[in-house]
């Protein structure tokens, strides 16, 4: 084989890789583990991935850092990750799998609470600040930038002065667990239209849904 022939293989082969790479993804719900925090307004994230990992009948593993579910959609490749990391430190777990696997930052969304948007309401942003979140915070520090996908959902701020942090580490009260419930298919079909539509259709279409 030539030189130009080895040249040109070579030359496939990143390309190929290059095109395997933009069809990996990793989606990240985030929590906190244990019972206690189950049915919290903080672990939101890890709801929404329990239920989007269910539709597309898969299961979680635990693995390093985290639970971890590998699924296929359309040949592209997803991963789905619930850090065990506890919120506060997401971003280990993060730029964990992101690195283990390849993956690309725009490639990558994170799926949390929010108390500055209606409750049940989405907004989903290619970037952005932390908003005064802590998982998104260690995330930003642990990625050393806010330019990655986010999926905020939004939990209201029915709460007085002060007593942020019991609100979001509150359960949903019965009222609000039904109406989230109903919430949930919409946030799976948003996770789904990031995938295979890319982040500007899903925002053009599921933003203030």
């Amino acid at each position: 084989m030539n030189f130009l022939s080895l040249l040109g293989r070579i030359f496939k082969q990143q390309q190929i890789s290059e095109e395997d790479l933009m069809k990996k993804f990793l989606i990240v719900g985030l929590g906190n583990i244990g019972e206690k925090y189950d049915n919290t307004r903080h672990n939101i994230g890890f709801k929404i991935v329990d239920a989007f990992v269910k539709e597309h009948e898969a299961s979680f593993d635990t693995d390093k850092l985290g639970d971890i579910s590998k699924l296929k959609i359309k040949g592209k490749t997803v991963l789905v990750l619930k850090p065990n990391t506890y919120m506060n430190l997401s971003g280990k777990a993060v730029l964990y799998w992101m690195k283990k696997e390849n993956i690309q930052i725009e490639n990558t969304l994170i799926i949390t609470d929010d108390l500055n948007i209606d409750f049940g309401k989405i907004r989903i942003k290619g970037r952005g600040s932390a908003g005064g979140h802590n998982g998104l915070k260690d995330i930003q520090d642990k990625l050393n930038t806010g330019s990655y996908p986010r999926f905020r959902f939004g939990v209201g701020s029915d709460y007085r002065k002060g007593r942020q942090v019991d609100f979001v580490l509150g359960t949903w009260s019965a009222e609000e667990e039904s109406e989230m419930i109903e919430r949930i298919p919409t946030s799976v079909n948003a996770i789904v239209s990031f995938i295979n539509a890319g982040i500007s259709n899903t925002m053009n279409e599921f933003n203030g849904k």
